[in-house]
Order: structure tokens, then C-alpha cells, then sequence
């Protein structure tokens, strides 16, 4: 059988990104996908976090978070600290300004969940959700495994 869930999914991504980013120009927004990541884990976690974790929960790699960081504390988005137990640790936290942003942002990311979930009961939104989760994890579980290990791996799922 063929499956088209990798696929819909990819399309969907681009498709959502395209309606995000015009929602916040809309609302006087100039953050980009990457940025709207991190700055909904740091909303969400209320605390400063490490280049580290926020590339852990978002799924971006480390580089990637690096350079989006350092283009949002160029843009006075973020600021970065060093940690004063260990000078080699650096928090990333938001300035006044990403505070006051919020609002805006929750409210366009509001509207967006409004739109994405158009014409779905609450009851598939639910279900649908959980089997979004569920490839999430299986997806985390095998980002650790080398290329040859996944291809056993999927011989054996044959």
C-alpha cells in the first residue's frame, strides 16, 4: 500500500507557514517560522532556557537554533546570558519587547488553530491530534538511529 501521510503532512507545513506568515504581517508581526518556534517554547516554558533545550523542543537542530537566536537578539527579540554557576552555559530569554509581542502572536496563533481545525468536530480534533503525537514520538525514538539501522528496522516491520 502506498502511504501519502509524509507527504500531506510536508504540503500541509508549507501551506500552514504561507497562511502564518500573512496573519502576521497583518497583525505587525515581523517574526518567521523558525522564530515563532522558539519564541512559543520560551512563551511556553515562562523561563530562560539553553540553546540546547530549545533546539530539543522545538526539533531544530542546534546550529539551526543558533542562528535563528543570534538573528533574533540582532532584532532586540531575545536576549543571551551566561549562567552565574557556569560561565560556559548561555540562557536565552526574551527582552520587554517580545513581551509585549506576545499577545499578538497568541492571538494570530488562535486564529490559525481556528482555521486549521475549519469544519472538524472536537472529537476528530482530539483523535487526530493523538495520532499526530504518536508519529511525533516514534519520530523522536528514531532520530537517534543511524541510516543502516533504520533500514533493519523497517525490513523487520515487513
Amino acid at each position: 500500500m502506498e502511504t501519502k501521510g509524509g507527504f500531506y503532512i510536508t504540503q500541509i507545513k508549507h501551506l500552514q507557514e504561507r497562511i502564518f506568515d500573512k496573519l502576521l504581517i497583518e497583525y505587525g508581526l515581523d517574526i518567521s517560522g523558525g522564530q515563532g518556534r522558539i519564541l512559543f517554547v520560551l512563551w511556553k516554558k515562562d523561563r530562560p532556557m539553553t540553546i540546547n533545550e530549545i533546539s530539543k523542543e522545538t526539533s531544530l537542530a542546534k546550529n539551526t537554533t543558533s542562528i535563528i537566536c543570534e538573528g533574533m537578539v540582532t532584532k532586540g527579540m531575545i536576549r543571551k546570558r551566561e549562567d552565574d554557576q557556569d560561565r560556559r552555559r548561555i540562557f536565552v530569554e526574551f527582552t520587554d519587547k517580545m513581551y509585549e509581542m506576545k499577545n499578538k502572536y497568541e492571538e494570530v496563533s488562535n486564529i490559525m488553530g481556528k482555521l486549521f481545525y475549519k469544519d472538524f468536530p472536537l472529537q476528530d480534533q482530539v483523535i487526530f491530534e493523538s495520532y499526530l503525537q504518536k508519529i511525533l514520538i516514534t519520530l523522536q525514538e528514531l532520530d537517534h538511529y543511524t541510516a543502516s539501522e533504520l533500514v533493519d528496522l523497517e525490513e523487520k516491520l515487513h
